[in-house]
């Protein structure tokens, strides 16, 4: 806020009241630009966390047509995507509120700086064990217990969230070789890449482009399959015009928002790197925080488009909401309806558990179909 007696240091600072008028509402604009986006950054962690916990609420139990090996690395996303909401929000928003970084950065913006990039690439590691379990349970289904053992998915998930820190160590040590600034465009405490350019140009090559080539892969493939498959029974008359296609309604929407949100964060780095020049302010703010936002979209694309999924939630909240509001049970069956859900819950928590994979596996191929890869 700007009082009398700031106005007048400013008059006897800067000269001409014009002077003192341009750089009032400069520093105006810039109160409200972070206003603006403290605002936009506290939504989407709330959005992440609501997302999140229903997930966790959902998935903790067993949900029809996903074994126990989809849930534990539905779990280790969602684990990794609730961490952005609770541990990278908030440590760089207290950076940004509390402390000011009008020198070099202290050792605080370095393990911040840590922290935001190992777990965004837990995330994106995350993501792409998915694409793996998936594409292995739908292509090799009677080798996936030989291919897939508890000891390889506990290899498969520890990867994923212990070699991020290990790549990354060298950003928590301060003076070390790749420095940190506290970017006051995205509020975040940023590696700078361009004082490391190979550095910053092998984090990339072993992260990103690993993850969205075996993503790109394995969702791409089963995309193909699945559609030629419903060519194939269409041409035949099968009756498979009328169903849903539910390759599409799952992969093409898990594709776009994986490459929406983490494409503009990896030219950023890379631009950054090679060219030593800042993105515009606006730029740089949504490139850094379009990954957040993947932890909330995919609450959506890998959870709620799935049948499953939504079948298990609305029991979920029915046996939670039931109890405290009986007259509830009237629409949806009358006084027995409490029976009903916890039956029928029950009867979900004992389904067998199976190879088959996650949220899009189960529906893409028919068992009949899967038969003619075997």
């Amino acid at each position: 806020m700007f009082n009398i007696h700031n106005l007048t240091l400013a008059l006897e600072n800067d000269g001409p009241i014009g002077n003192v008028s341009n750089s009032t509402y400069g520093r105006y604009g810039e109160l409200s630009n972070r206003s603006a986006k403290i605002c936009i950054i506290s939504v989407l962690g709330t959005l992440i966390i609501l997302g999140n916990l229903a997930v966790i609420l959902v998935i903790a139990s067993s949900v029809a047509g996903w074994s126990k090996n989809t849930r534990y690395f539905l779990i280790s996303l969602t684990g990794a995507d609730a961490a952005l909401a609770l541990i990278v929000m908030p440590l760089n928003l207290y950076g940004s509120l509390v402390r000011e970084y009008k020198d070099e950065p202290d050792s605080y913006c370095h393990v911040v700086a840590f922290f935001n990039s190992s777990i965004f690439a837990s995330c994106i590691y995350s993501l792409a064990t998915i694409s793996l379990e998936r594409y292995i349970s739908v292509f090799y289904p009677l080798k996936y217990p030989t291919v897939l053992t508890k000891n390889r998915i506990r290899a498969l998930i520890a990867v994923a969230w212990f070699f991020p820190p290990v790549l990354l160590l060298p950003i928590s040590i301060p003076g070390g070789i790749v420095k940190v600034y506290f970017s006051s465009a995205s509020l975040v405490c940023n590696p700078d890449y361009s004082s490391n350019v190979a550095y910053s140009l092998t984090l990339t090559a072993l992260i990103f482009f690993p993850c969205s080539i075996i993503m790109t892969f394995a969702n791409f493939r089963l995309w193909f399959t699945a559609r030629r498959q419903r060519n194939k029974f269409k041409n035949h008359d099968l009756g498979v015009r009328s169903s849903p296609d539910s390759a599409s309604k799952v992969l093409v929407p898990v594709m776009i928002v994986f490459y929406t949100c983490w494409t503009p964060c990896m030219i950023t780095i890379i631009y950054t790197a090679i060219s030593r020049h800042r993105v515009p302010e606006w730029v740089e703010f949504v490139a850094v925080w379009l990954p957040s936002a993947n932890g909330f979209l995919n609450c959506i694309v890998y959870f709620w488009l799935n049948r499953s999924f939504r079948r298990k939630f609305q029991l979920l909240g029915r046996r939670l909401c039931l109890p405290v509001c009986p007259e509830m049970g009237v629409g949806i069956g009358g006084p027995g309806a409490i029976n009903v859900v916890s039956q029928a819950w029950e009867n979900n928590n004992s389904v067998p558990e199976r190879s088959c994979s996650m949220s899009s596996s189960c529906t893409l191929l028919p068992h009949h179909s899967m038969e003619s890869y075997l």
